[in-house]
């Protein structure tokens, strides 16, 4: 009996936080699940969304925003701090870009010097320097990793392979920095990324991946997009899940593109 798979995707407070075309992604995820025939919903989650809408999702994303506005989210984000850390811890996927990986983890401290208190789901924290201080901003190529319990998994969409090549556009004034149980996403090749100093990008925990980079991220790595909707349905449905293969010979031709301009051969 053949089923038809569907997937519920929260989008945290998107007319707050969508500052870097962060729309872009959850187009990406919508338009794979649907040239595979999985049909999607699209939750908003702001101010008015229940706690059982909450609990319902099956994937959840979270795009950039200005200090201000994280400020406004946040007030309403700890509200729903448990069913978050719940979904977290039961596997569910996550992509959070730029401001939101700054509220997942333990505090963001903006130029001001205020310090926003985070859900803790991540072990680091972000400091803004200062209004002296300089962004950092430009085309960033990483490589990504894979956690163990992933290497002996053969399915290009399954894993986050650790020789994969990822690019993005990073723009934030923020530095992140992990804790000891926090693990990056991917190393640094070229750019910037949590910091600008320990090579370090982004932070994974179970299925949840925070990072800095924009363009959107998923149009230009396709296989992380895969990575999500895969992990959400094998969650949802309790089974191994095996995504029909797409064509990304566009998109890898443009990652290569930005790569090999910023002297990355792929």
């Amino acid at each position: 009996m053949k089923i038809n798979y569907s997937l519920k995707i929260g989008w945290l407070y998107p007319q707050l936080m969508s500052t870097y075309g962060d729309k872009g992604n959850v187009m990406v995820l919508q338009k794979r699940c649907e040239w595979r025939g999985i049909k999607v919903e699209i939750l908003p989650i702001d101010q008015s969304t229940s706690d059982k809408e909450l609990q319902s999702i099956d994937l959840l994303f979270g795009g950039g925003a200005q200090d201000r506005e994280q400020e406004i989210v946040m007030e309403n984000l700890r509200s729903k701090k448990k069913i978050i850390q719940d979904l977290i811890e039961e596997d569910v996927p996550a992509l959070f870009v730029c401001g939101a990986p700054q509220l997942m983890g333990k505090y963001y401290e903006t130029a001001e010097g205020r310090r926003i208190e985070g859900l803790g789901i991540f072990d680091m924290h972000t400091k803004h320097p200062g209004p002296k201080d300089d962004r950092l901003i430009g085309n960033l190529v990483a490589q990504g990793y894979s956690s163990s319990e992933e290497q002996g998994d053969e399915s290009r969409s399954s894993r986050l392979r650790s020789n994969n090549i990822i690019v993005g556009f990073e723009n934030h004034g923020g530095r992140t920095f992990l804790g000891k149980n926090a693990k990056a996403f991917a190393k640094v090749l070229k750019g910037f990324g949590n910091n600008g100093i320990d090579l370090t990008e982004g932070v994974i925990y179970k299925n949840a991946i925070g990072c800095y980079l924009h363009g959107p991220l998923l149009p230009k790595n396709p296989i992380i997009a895969d990575y999500l909707i895969q992990k959400a349905l094998e969650v949802k449905y309790k089974k191994k899940i095996h995504l029909a293969t797409l064509d990304d010979s566009l998109e890898e031709k443009a990652k290569s593109a930005i790569a090999q301009r910023l002297g990355i051969r792929v």
